[in-house]
């Protein structure tokens, strides 16, 4: 497999061996909430951080979402974000091993990423993860209006890259049906099985073995369209018009359908590789989310609550750890929070204590925003304040 070389490498490839192991310190006037929580919010250089986590936590965390620096070459107010290419994959590959570590056999990580640096971080990923594991690309619509300043095109994406632990053992969740879907499905025939949903009998390839002559009850003889055929054999067509799954509309001279009954569809949704602002937000939501926190300075670069809950209820189960290395305003853990999952979040700023700190407490307290109300937050739990011991 070909590996990305740059400046330093040899010694990248090795810095984690050098990090030495500090002590988790609690802070108890920065903990909120249930004394005995199991949420960790953690400042301190999370390379650190990450190595203090591991005797405790290795194998056990089923997700983890980060929101590296993009390496933009322009200055956010809450980073350093001027970072030469060399310097950048310095700082992300010694954390992607330790999150490795981290990360439980039937886990999952999620990386937002822009174009200057997402395609060589599939690459870095390829070669702490495998490239076996890669699962996906996923492209997040993050803005609903053309920058008409911009010099060539006006992005309005990121990409999410998603690895699993082990691709063998991972597998998503599928995304709740809504009930605009499920309008779709009708009873015209009183059918006592319920609702359902016509479908189509026939495929887009010819077998001679299932073309064959259809009477409906109404004496019109029909066949599938040219170069296709029946999805069933005469036989198993006959069975199931035997068993009322074949609907030939209400005068009984329509070329038949398959019933498709709710009840016997999947409970869910396979996710999409493309997300639009409209079902999981964008920039401008993110920034309004996070006013409610902090209006006198407000996170830059924050992610919107319904992108995250697509993540977690994706990648995660009620209870199931969650883990964000770069935890900036806090998205991650109030989300993972408000969904019943345990959560540990490390930042290094000090806007873990202007805007972390004082999120995670409105949360326990049952605030409203965000995803509050699809989730019926109410509040309650806690979570634990540590630093890094020097």
């Amino acid at each position: 497999m070909p590996l990305l070389h740059w400046l330093n490498r040899e010694k990248d490839v090795l810095a984690t061996d050098g990090v030495p192991y500090r002590l988790l310190e609690s802070v108890d006037d920065l903990s909120y909430g249930e004394a005995n929580s199991p949420n960790m919010l953690i400042q301190g250089d999370n390379l650190e951080a990450l190595k203090a986590l591991l005797p405790y936590y290795a194998g056990q965390v089923k997700c983890i979402f980060i929101d590296p620096p993009y390496n933009t070459r322009s200055a956010f107010e809450h980073y350093d974000d001027n970072l030469q290419h060399a310097q950048w994959l310095s700082m992300m590959y010694p954390r992607l091993e330790l999150l490795r570590e981290l990360l439980a056999e039937d886990g999952s990580i999620w990386i937002t990423i822009d174009d200057n640096e997402a395609h060589y971080l599939k690459v870095l990923c390829d070669e702490v993860f495998g490239r076996k594991n890669f699962v996906a690309n996923v492209i997040w619509q993050k803005k609903n209006n053309p920058q008409n300043h911009a010099r060539w095109f006006s992005a309005n994406h990121d990409h999410i890259l998603v690895f699993a632990k082990n691709k063998d053992k991972w597998r998503p969740n599928l995304l709740p049906r809504t009930d605009e879907m499920n309008a779709r499905y009708r009873n015209p025939d009183n059918d006592p099985r319920g609702v359902w949903n016509p479908g189509c009998p026939s495929v887009k390839r010819y077998s001679a073995k299932t073309d064959f002559p259809i009477t409906t009850p109404s004496g019109r003889v029909v066949h599938p369209s040219a170069s296709r055929s029946w999805v069933f054999s005469e036989k198993k067509f006959l069975e199931m018009v035997a068993d009322n799954r074949i609907w030939f509309g209400k005068t009984g001279n329509n070329v038949p359908s398959i019933k498709r009954f709710l009840t016997e569809v999947k409970d869910g949704l396979t996710a999409l590789t493309i997300w639009l602002y409209q079902d999981v937000g964008h920039n401008q939501a993110a920034k309004k989310e996070v006013q409610a926190f902090n209006e006198t300075e407000v996170f830059a670069t924050p992610k919107p609550e319904k992108l995250m809950q697509r993540i977690l209820t994706l990648a995660t189960n009620q209870g199931d750890l969650v883990l964000d290395s770069f935890a900036g305003s806090g998205t991650t853990g109030a989300v993972a929070h408000k969904m019943g999952r345990r959560w540990i979040m490390v930042e290094l700023g000090d806007h873990c204590h202007t805007h972390c700190q004082p999120r995670l407490k409105k949360v326990v307290d049952g605030e409203q925003g965000g995803i509050s109300q699809a989730v019926n937050w109410k509040g309650g739990g806690g979570f634990r304040f540590y630093k890094l011991t020097a």
